[in-house]
């Protein structure tokens, strides 16, 4: 079985835009000897359901279409063709975290925004982010743990509030996201939220220099969030639709920000943040100009893997980074045989 995944996803660099494993422009991490691919996406299979020809995680989406223009000034920091100053054509798409295809849009789940940006030289640059500035876990045992613990009891349909509740205790690295989702009430849109690369990657110019940064995309409609009120009473279905109807009124922009990091800053765990003092300056604008519901639309067949990543930006040895190739792979797979 191992053998026949490989070899499927060996097709899949060919003729998609899946990422070969060969081609990822850093080391495999330790832990992923521990936890593979496979079981994560099961474990979501387990957790979600199975739904064919979906993703497997963050499952209800919305493709757009944009682009992007960075500055010639974050050349000082990274030789990468974004920050050429030249509008590049950015594939773009929103959805909710889960695998619950029809999950309600006003859940206390993250949202997220993937990019594809499409580069002069025929080479891509994905970024895949969350509207959390934190992740869940630290390494990718903690989101097999999780999904795991969110597997619906038979008897009731739900998870476990015992199992989850032995997960919670036992993973303190998922506190600080489930705190920040806990305190803040979901976005009242797609446009009215930032997005956060959550990773430290590493920033390389054109004399070598490698410079640690984070980066996180700033809505210009504004950051505004559901009432209490708005939570408890907003359809099942909602974001999609005003994503289509504000892309039709106008361009919808964010402006990328990068923090740049200072000796010491942790470059291995998305579930702790940067002090606040850190050096931050603008690097690009993100414009996108329509949206659509995702069958048969451009980001469908996209599998968004953070590590596509072209010259001048490059993967930390962060562990649940590194990990996301293969288990992304897994699950572009499978869905891409209409699994």
């Amino acid at each position: 079985m191992k053998n026949a995944v490989t070899s499927l996803l060996q097709l899949l660099c060919v003729f998609t835009v899946v990422r070969c494993p060969a081609q990822t422009q850093s080391p495999v991490a330790p832990e992923q000897e521990k936890v593979a691919g496979e079981q994560v996406v099961t474990a979501l299979e387990g957790a979600y359901g199975v739904h064919p020809g979906e993703r497997r995680n963050h499952t209800k989406g919305t493709c757009a279409l944009g682009t992007f223009v960075g500055t010639p000034q974050a050349a000082a920091w990274s030789r990468s063709a974004l920050f050429s100053g030249q509008p590049l054509e950015v594939v773009a798409r929103f959805s909710l975290a889960g695998g619950d295809p029809d999950a309600p849009d006003a859940d206390r789940s993250p949202r997220g925004m993937a990019l594809e940006f499409r580069l002069p030289n025929g080479s891509l640059q994905h970024m895949t982010m969350i509207n959390t500035p934190m992740f869940f876990a630290a390494m990718p045992r903690t989101f097999l743990d999780k999904m795991l613990a969110l597997k619906p009891d038979p008897a009731t349909g739900k998870p476990d509030p015992a199992a989850v509740k032995v997960f919670a205790a036992s993973h303190p690295d998922n506190s600080a996201q489930a705190a920040f989702l806990a305190a803040d009430n979901p976005p009242v849109s797609y446009v009215n939220s930032a997005y956060f690369g959550i990773h430290t990657f590493k920033f390389i110019n054109r004399e070598n220099k490698t410079t640690l940064v984070r980066w996180r995309f700033v809505p210009e409609d504004g950051e505004k969030q559901l009432s209490s009120a708005e939570l408890a009473s907003k359809p099942a279905d909602f974001l999609e639709k005003a994503l289509i109807k504000r892309a039709q009124q106008g361009p919808v922009r964010w402006d990328m920000l990068l923090t740049i990091g200072q000796p010491g800053d942790p470059e291995d765990d998305p579930t702790i943040l940067w002090p606040k003092d850190r050096k931050e300056l603008k690097v690009g604008t993100l414009t996108i100009t329509s949206a659509m519901n995702q069958s048969g639309a451009g980001c469908e067949k996209i599998n968004y893997d953070p590590l596509v990543i072209a010259d001048g930006i490059a993967a930390t040895n962060d562990p649940v980074l590194l990990f996301r190739s293969p288990s992304y792979g897994v699950s572009a797979a499978k869905r891409l045989q209409g699994k």
